[in-house]
């Protein structure tokens, strides 16, 4: 059984920082993408950032040069800072990721995490 577990949501000014991370725990063999996604009241879920386990990340234009993703393989976690925080950043965020657990990869997700944004 794998599980993501995410920690570091909560309520923020505009303008400031959080961090989230999220652990994959579990019987796990290897592990691809790790990413983060997001979804506002009302709107479909959408891409916040992306890391492989090469080092590779993308990033949604909105967050583009104010979040950063990364990864510790070791650990199969997986962070994103978030900084000049925006009211629109406000959303649920999920952790992904591309695990293994013995038998083929598999898409998982966390239970998600409030973020909001507001003075």
């Amino acid at each position: 059984q794998v599980q993501l577990v995410e920690f570091g949501g909560g309520l923020v000014q505009p303008g400031g920082s959080l961090r989230l991370s999220c652990a994959a725990a579990g019987s796990i063999f290897s592990v691809r993408a790790m990413g983060w996604y997001r979804q506002a009241t009302g709107k479909p879920r959408e891409l916040v950032a992306v890391a492989t386990s090469g080092g590779s990340t993308k990033y949604s234009d909105s967050v583009k040069g104010r979040f950063t993703i990364s990864r510790d393989n070791a650990k199969n976690t997986v962070y994103l800072q978030m900084n000049s925080l925006k009211p629109e950043d406000t959303a649920v965020y999920y952790c992904n990721a591309d695990i293994d657990g013995g038998t083929y990869y598999q898409d998982y997700w966390g239970q998600g995490t409030q973020v909001t944004v507001s003075s």
